[in-house]
């Protein structure tokens, strides 16, 4: 067997094998054969017809077997001699196959970026030794006091830190704010909206020129949407809107004491704190963990120069743009205005989609060389603990994780992240003193 191969750009190769006439006819000779322990003829017990008689039935099927069967073998063999991994399904096609002859054919591949590995052990890398303070545990707590908060109606005017219920409507140059804006339904007519009474809450200024208003006054609003306004259609615009006061309300934090722990699950107030502090400790050390990380990353970033193939680079560009749309849209970020930005979200989707099939490729490359890999029980107990968060059972979880490709992205994602675990291990650490977490 003789194989050429031609560039043809980033990633692409045209790959011409042939294999001579001796290995053909030895390969339709044994394709005969095992299709004769096969089959049967009238009147012949299976695998005792004749094998003139086999070949003159079958001759097309012998044919087509032997053709796949030869293709198939030299083409993996041609794959292994040139290294080459494929990142899509290669495009086959036959030039000659007859018995007596040579068998020619080219594939057309897309194969992984070859690139000569940098240096990945010894990366250096700063970690700034942070701790958990008073300061920060206090926050923590009182954030676990505001989810507990309680909101008691007054008789009272409004002032700064209460909390409104109002009924509004809003125009825009005298018509309904949606006649400019047609997504912001929202801001152009609400009953028992709730608002924050702080300068930045809602529209900028807006309930500002609620202080001092009772419960049943009526007020009229006026403000200018600010240039980073969700709705763009409004940026620069001036917005006058007709409130209600329905119910001036007070919010009231609970104490920090034995109930309030009790309520949260803790037996006391110091098992309580106790517990916070150890989240604390938890997600720093997640914190400077990935701050590493991403330090080893951009290193080896910085250090190669990898040509990737296009289909991916299109592939993993459109995943790129449904997640940035979709965070948009979770947001709130009217499909208008996405569509304004549509260049320029794709531009950062191309560029992120580039830097992912990148780091994919060089992790991988890594695993390869230092022979990192994952184990069946490390897939295992991570399946079952997926399984456990999505309350499912494990064999249907892997089933549904197979079919959607969910399966070799988690087995991808873990041993990339074995791989970081190895370059961390073996990175040239500074310790830098840092603060509170």
């Amino acid at each position: 067997m003789s194989v050429t191969v031609e560039n043809l750009g980033p990633c692409k190769r045209l790959l011409r094998v042939e294999i001579e006439a001796a290995a053909v006819t030895a390969g339709l000779a044994s394709a005969k054969a095992d299709l004769a322990r096969r089959v049967s003829l009238p009147g012949f017990r299976p695998g005792k017809a004749p094998r003139h008689l086999i070949e003159r039935t079958f001759a097309d099927r012998i044919r087509e077997e032997a053709k796949r069967k030869l293709i198939n073998e030299s083409f993996k063999a041609a794959l292994a001699e040139h290294q080459f991994t494929l990142v899509t399904e290669p495009k086959i096609e036959e030039v000659q196959f007859a018995e007596g002859q040579s068998l020619i054919y080219t594939a057309n591949l897309e194969i992984e970026p070859q690139f000569e590995l940098p240096d990945y052990k010894g990366l250096p890398v700063r970690r700034e030794n942070r701790s958990v303070t008073e300061e920060d545990l206090e926050r923590a707590v009182r954030v676990l006091r505001e989810k507990s908060a309680t909101f008691a109606d007054v008789e009272r005017p409004v002032q700064t830190g209460d909390f409104v219920v109002v009924n509004y409507q809003g125009t825009c140059d005298g018509k309904p704010i949606t006649d400019t804006a047609p997504t912001a339904r929202g801001l152009t007519q609400q009953t028992g909206f709730w608002l924050q009474v702080h300068t930045e809450h809602f529209i900028p200024g807006f309930t500002d020129q609620l202080l001092g208003a009772s419960k049943g006054e009526k007020r009229t609003v006026t403000v200018t949407f600010p240039s980073d306004f969700v709705a763009a259609e409004l940026v620069g615009k001036v917005g006058v809107y007709e409130v209600e006061i329905v119910q001036v309300k007070e919010k009231h934090l609970p104490a920090e004491d034995e109930a309030l722990a009790k309520s949260l699950g803790a037996p006391d107030l110091a098992a309580l704190r106790d517990g916070v502090r150890r989240d604390l400790e938890n997600e720093l050390k997640t914190k400077q963990r990935q701050e590493v990380r991403n330090q080893l990353v951009g290193g080896l970033l910085g250090r190669v120069q990898i040509e990737l193939p296009e289909s991916l680079v299109e592939l993993e560009t459109r995943g790129a743009v449904y997640d940035i749309v979709k965070a948009n849209a979770d947001r709130g970020v009217p499909k208008e205005a996405m569509d304004d930005r549509k260049n320029e979200i794709y531009q950062v989707a191309v560029q992120s989609a580039r830097e992912r099939l990148k780091v994919m490729f060089l992790l991988g490359r890594i695993a390869r060389q230092e022979k990192i890999v994952l184990t069946n029980e490390e897939l295992s107990r991570q399946v079952m603990y997926v399984a456990h968060q999505r309350q499912t059972r494990p064999d249907k979880l892997v089933k549904e994780m197979q079919e959607n490709g969910e399966l070799v992205e988690l087995q991808r994602q873990m041993t990339n992240a074995k791989v970081l675990d190895f370059l961390e291990q073996h990175a040239r650490v500074e310790e830098a003193p840092g603060g509170g977490a």
